[in-house]
């Protein structure tokens, strides 16, 4: 009966099944193979894992073919390759393969014979430049690379109809010195007319005409509207609805110029990336009115965009904030707004939520909520009073983005006002589009926060620690800075915000008389309350350069390599050296608009490197390096411009803000600092269909450096901090969506340098302590 039952784990492995026979009857045997955990968990595991290899003489002969072949390419033309197939066990055998690679074969001397005396004198100027070259092994890849390369200059220069398939090389391998002589051989043109075909040298063509082909999308009237700007024409069915030269400048094939392939694809890129067309179509025909038949008339065809763009989105949502809260946003982008393929983008976002918290006194169920709106314009140019073009040139494709924010927050932590603005400017300084830069002549923030009296209810660790002090000194304390105490509870609280600030000014006028610790803990307290309470002013200039190898989406080994550098507070202080007497705080710092302004020179690094390492695995990894450090008018950095760690796409094994300073173990609410290190690795694989899972490690702090921050725990204090570089480490599954990812990850606290020294490592390392994070997409 066993030999018919082969449809589950039980029944294929007859050991297995006597034994269960052993235990349950043969009925409850096969309801149990059936079964979901039996047979699912046996399905799960046919769908994730490998099918044994079954030995085939065909395949083994083919494997045999592929390895010659393989060191064929590469120069061992005599290799020799055999195989021995051994038995082992029962239906198991391994095949041995033995290769014989023999010398390999050096490139004695090069010939070319190029019959079209234009494409002759093209590769002589470059020929230099030539990836085959005597001495060196043979190896197709460079025969391959050639081959690309010659192409490519040729078109690049004139050979419109010239194609790689007209290069092609003759080995001579007779030679026992293991030397081979290589001959290049580029054939003449190729035309078929009917039924005849014959041979002629090819031709460099030139642009003869540009004609530019669009049409406007609000008018009902077909007329046809030209116009011819700089030698191009243009043509519009309805009324031309673009400033001639806004859509010329996008356009590299200029009329007399030559025929040129990258000319087409940087046409291309600048017509797409004005964002008021969609992808452009750019055609080549022959000018049959040329006698010679060597000029071509460039035909580009702009299907503009819709000049309005509706956008609206809603969402609901939970945080440590708020209970329950609904946001949403409506935008509106208006193209081609002065006709020079400007965009402007105008937007308004919302939140209105429900919070418990019982500091805030508005018991009503919507009782918080925050809003905001934004402005943004862009230019497909840089907007500058001075010309630019010899710095950065067209070809670069720059563009200039400016952008005014206003937001405001009630019964949100301080209930913030912020305005932003920001003039930018960003270009790619090569053609291939991998590197970019970006400038922010001006960036500037403006924070105030209006209840600031919050701060003991919003930041509850601060107010924790102030009541530990307070209570300590209880026979000192005015008792009016307590609330009534609680029957059966001897800890007194503060209140909130007399209380606790009573108690502070107490203090600081010696009326309440504290020392050491105590004392400094009490002035960390006061310090960090100022310091995150004052309105914040911020004058920023700053310059990222970002460089990639990654060339699509399905690319899995590259690296990306960004580095950011950013001043603030010196044009404001510019300004405020030119009064003699200008307005100065309670702290002696110079203000403007009654603001103490900012100022602090920031630098960042950040890289990341994949590598793919076949069959749906790919490592992932990332090195994170930032410092800010404060000067002048400033001895610390404001809160928006910090650092912090922990959370979904930093240290997973920490919630955002809990991890560091150094080894402080996250005192506070929000832990922040103005230096960070951080490296992260990730192996991701495919599970089965779209479920893909990942194992990581992350390592990282941050700390205090250079600031007014003095306690060794929060500082950075040369090598020996580096024992303070926190480890989290964790699996997750992730399920691709195709447009994005859904992200789940499990972390592990596996060192932990806020804990005692000798219990930082695996002391935390289970379910309870675990992080539970939920991000969109990869983190690195």
């Amino acid at each position: 009966m066993l030999t018919h039952l082969t449809g589950h784990g039980l029944t294929v492995n007859r050991g297995r099944h006597e034994r269960m026979r052993k235990i349950f009857s043969e009925k409850q045997v096969q309801r149990l193979g059936n079964s979901f955990v039996v047979s699912g968990l046996s399905n799960f595991l046919k769908k994730t894992g490998e099918p044994p290899v079954v030995i085939d003489m065909n395949r083994v002969k083919k494997s045999r073919s592929r390895l010659s072949a393989y060191h064929h390419k590469r120069g061992y033309f005599r290799n020799k390759v055999n195989f021995k197939v051994d038995t082992l066990d029962v239906k198991k055998a391994k095949v041995t393969y033995t290769v014989e690679t023999g010398k390999p074969y050096i490139i004695d001397s090069i010939a070319t014979i190029i019959e079209t005396p234009a494409l002759d004198s093209l590769y002589n100027i470059t020929k230099a430049e030539s990836m085959i070259r005597k001495g060196d092994q043979f190896d197709e890849t460079n025969f391959t690379g050639e081959r690309e390369r010659i192409t490519s200059y040729s078109r690049n220069r004139g050979a419109y109809t010239f194609q790689q398939n007209n290069i092609h090389y003759v080995l001579d391998t007779v030679s026992e010195k293991y030397e081979a002589d290589v001959k290049l051989y580029i054939d003449n043109e190729s035309i078929r007319q009917g039924d005849s075909s014959f041979t002629r040298p090819f031709k460099l063509y030139k642009i003869s005409k540009v004609n530019i082909y669009t049409k406007n999308p609000t008018e009902e009237n077909q007329a046809i509207d030209s116009v011819s700007y700089n030698g191009f024409n243009l043509y519009s069915t309805g009324k031309l609805n673009y400033r001639p030269k806004a859509i010329t400048d996008a356009v590299f094939i200029t009329p007399g110029s030559t025929f040129s392939d990258f000319r087409r694809v940087l046409t291309s890129r600048y017509l797409s990336n004005l964002r008021v067309f969609n992808y452009p179509q750019i055609q080549y025909v022959q000018d049959t009115t040329d006698a010679s038949g060597s000029s071509l008339i460039t035909n580009i065809y702009l299907n503009p965009r819709k000049k309005y763009r509706f956008n609206i989105t809603a969402d609901f949502t939970h945080s440590n904030i708020q209970d329950f809260g609904i946001q949403g946003s409506l935008g509106l982008s208006i193209r081609n707004i002065f006709k020079g393929a400007e965009i402007l983008e105008l937007s308004t976002r919302g939140n209105i939520g429900s919070s418990r918290d019982l500091a805030i006194q508005d018991k009503s169920f919507f009782n918080v909520s925050e809003y905001g709106a934004d402005v943004k314009l862009s230019f497909p140019r840089i907007f500058f009073p001075i010309n630019t073009e010899r710095v950065i040139s067209k070809e670069m494709i720059p563009s200039t983005l400016m952008s005014l924010g206003i937001s405001r927050q009630r019964n949100i932590g301080l209930d913030k006002e912020s305005f932003t603005g920001v003039l930018g400017y960003s270009w790619s300084p090569r053609r291939n589009n991998r590197v970019n830069a970006k400038l922010d002549l001006f960036n500037i923030q403006y924070v105030r926060n209006v209840n600031s009296d919050n701060y003991f209810n919003v930041y509850e660790s601060s107010y924790d620690r102030l009541n530990d002090i307070a209570n300590a000194y209880a026979s000192q304390v005015n008792p009016e800075d307590f609330l009534p105490q609680q029957p059966g509870n001897p800890r007194r609280e503060l209140a909130i915000p007399e209380g606790a600030t009573g108690f502070i000014e107490d203090v600081e006028l010696g009326i309440i008389s504290i020392s050491g610790t105590d004392r400094d803990n009490l002035n960390s307290i006061e310090e960090r309350r100022k310091r995150l309470t004052q309105d914040n002013l911020i004058f920023a200039s700053n310059f990222t350069y970002t460089t990639t190898t990654r060339t699509n989406l399905t690319d899995n080994t590259f690296f990306i390599f960004k580095s950011k550098i950013e001043s603030a507070g010196n044009f404001l202080g510019l300004i405020s050296s030119l009064s003699n007497d200008p307005a100065r705080s309670s702290n002696g710092n110079k203000m403007i608009f009654d603001v103490e302004y900012s100022q602090y020179i920031k630098g960042e690094l950040d890289f990341i490197k994949h590598f793919d390492l076949r069959r749906s695995k790919v490592l992932a990894m990332r090195a994170f390096f930032g410092l800010a450090v404060p000067y002048g008018n400033s001895n610390n950095i404001p809160f928006t411009r910090s650092y912090f760690a922990g959370g979904s796409n930093d240290n997973r094994a920490w919630q955002a803000y809990r991890l560091g300073p150094g080894r402080s173990g996250g005192q506070n609410d929000f832990n922040e600092a103005n230096l960070k290190m951080a490296y992260s690795a990730e192996l991701r694989f495919n599970l089965f269909g779209k479920l893909n899972g990942a194992i990581f490690g992350d390592v990282g702090n941050i700390w205090n450096v250079f600031d007014n921050v003095t306690d060794d725990d929060f500082t950075f204090n040369g090598f020996e901090s580096f024992r303070d570089l926190a480890l989290g480490t964790g699996f997750g599954f992730r399920y691709d969506f195709s447009f994005f990812v859904v992200r789940f990850d499990v972390g592990f606290k596996t060192y932990n340098p806020g804990l005692p020294e000798n219990s930082r490592w695996f002391k935390e390392y289970n379910f309870a302590n675990s992080v539970l994070n939920v991000g969109i997409n990869y983190p690195f």
